[in-house]
């Protein structure tokens, strides 16, 4: 009977530790599938630009707009590997039929010239995206310096005056240099399952070895 206490509270914790990387197993195969089917709706076939967008069913969307870019613009603070600290720059885009949304050209460094001016309209195409890049920690945008630290598309779209809509661009019928396209992918979004399931998992073993250990000090002691 002395044994039967730390053997089910031994027996118990492994149970529950390991449940809980069964459970990040099942998570990881469904967060798999999902970044699957988000990276199939990225490339696939695009379509025009929906009348009225949704954020629930369009981000992602592979869209075709033609549309001329505005002059305005706004640079948001970002940072490649291979090419060090630089800007997104977000424009006004007056698309064919009178509407406005917010077109992400790409990424320039900051030693970078001004964006080009476009005059004639441009073909584009890319995603529509919502990113959901605010937190606690993000700075207010520097407006002296034209510098935001976030794409914040309700705000962005209240500056550029234009619908909260924003069009990431993967290809423009113009060179649009020193701007090169930053399109969309699927590296934002977190898939940690797999280090979560191995860490349960191992406090799993490591709970088991402490029971194992406990009961055979018990055992020597009862010698």
């Amino acid at each position: 009977m002395r044994y039967l206490a730390p053997l089910l509270f031994g027996l118990v914790g492994v149970g529950i530790l390991a449940s809980l990387g069964f459970w990040q197993v099942d998570r990881l195969a469904w967060k798999e599938a999902a970044l699957a089917e988000i990276s199939a709706r990225m490339t696939d076939v695009p379509v025009p630009v929906p009348t009225t967008p949704d954020p629930a069913t369009d981000t992602y969307l592979a869209v075709t707009a033609r549309g001329t870019i505005g002059t305005d613009f706004v640079r948001v603070l970002v940072s490649q590997k291979t090419r060090g600290a630089g800007y997104r720059i977000i424009s006004p885009l007056v698309l064919q039929d009178g509407r406005i949304i917010l077109l992400d050209r790409g990424f320039e460094t900051v030693a970078a010239g001004p964006a080009p001016v476009h005059s004639t309209p441009v073909a584009i195409t890319g995603n529509l995206h919502w990113p959901d890049e605010i937190d606690s920690f993000t700075p207010e945008p520097d407006e002296a310096a034209n510098i935001w630290f976030a794409r914040d598309v309700p705000m962005l779209a209240q500056r550029l005056g234009t619908e909260p809509v924003l069009l990431i661009a993967r290809t423009l019928s113009v060179d649009d240099t020193p701007v090169s396209p930053l399109p969309v992918d699927t590296s934002g979004i977190p898939n940690d399952h797999l280090g979560y399931a191995v860490t349960w998992f191992g406090l799993a073993l490591v709970w088991f070895g402490m029971t194992a250990f406990l009961l055979w000090r018990m055992a020597r002691r009862a010698v």
